[in-house]
């Protein structure tokens, strides 16, 4: 592959990347001093003449658009972006942290009711599906994550979901009664330096009371809520 090849590649690469026009002079940040952007662009641009999306000039910049002469046939595909409300981030992390999941189990995370339209709104994207009933009075309907969930916020599968740590350390996650609910259910393991209950403090006098084990502040932990 000659130099020539592997710059339009580079240039290639950052159109289609790009959410927005990109200028000659961005370009050419990126590739070797010298380079010839005017022709690299001008090549891509007759490279894409012809084909399903056409390179244009916008403003000052370069962008990657669709033909217009296929507009018709993709108006059918357009889709409308809905912003999701509070309720429904919380029910689509809470299923998929904890699948199989009942509507009572999501709303015993959440410590509120949840609209059924909620649930609705999520399967309507894809992004969840029926998992099956639990064997329980009721035979309440379970709910899972689906691969275009996968796809949408770019996970190979579960395990590639953020941790406890990850969450907090980004500031989506902060000391709350859902937190707990995470931990009381066993899907999220309180980390070996944060304690659930401060070290009862040593009696006047006294001998220093020997510290609660894990079972223990457990125990003491669901006493107290």
């Amino acid at each position: 592959m000659t130099a020539i090849d592997q710059n339009l590649r580079v240039v290639e690469a950052i159109l289609f990347a790009s959410p927005t026009p990109v200028s000659e002079k961005a370009l050419a940040e990126r590739l070797p001093e010298g380079t010839d952007v005017k022709a690299l662009v001008e090549e891509l641009r007759r490279h894409y003449a012809d084909r399903g999306v056409n390179l244009i000039g916008v403003g000052a910049g370069w962008a990657l658009r669709t033909a217009p002469d296929l507009a018709p046939r993709l108006k059918a595909y357009a889709r409308v972006a809905r912003k999701l409300s509070r309720a429904a981030i919380e029910t689509l992390a809470i299923i998929a942290y904890h699948q199989p999941v009942t509507k009572a189990e999501i709303e015993e995370v959440r410590g509120v009711g949840l609209s059924k339209g909620t649930l609705d709104l999520l399967f309507e994207a894809g992004w969840i599906r029926p998992r099956g009933r639990r064997k329980t009075p009721g035979r309440p309907i379970t709910w899972g994550t689906t691969e275009a969930f996968l796809d949408h916020f770019g996970l190979a599968s579960l395990a590639d979901l953020p941790g406890l740590d990850e969450l907090k350390a980004a500031g989506l996650l902060e000391r709350a009664p859902a937190l707990t609910a995470y931990r009381a259910r066993g899907d999220l393991a309180a980390p070996a330096s944060e304690t659930l209950l401060p070290e009862p403090a040593p009696e006047a006098g006294g001998e220093e009371a020997p510290p609660l084990d894990p079972e223990d502040r457990e125990r003491t932990s669901g006493s107290e809520a």
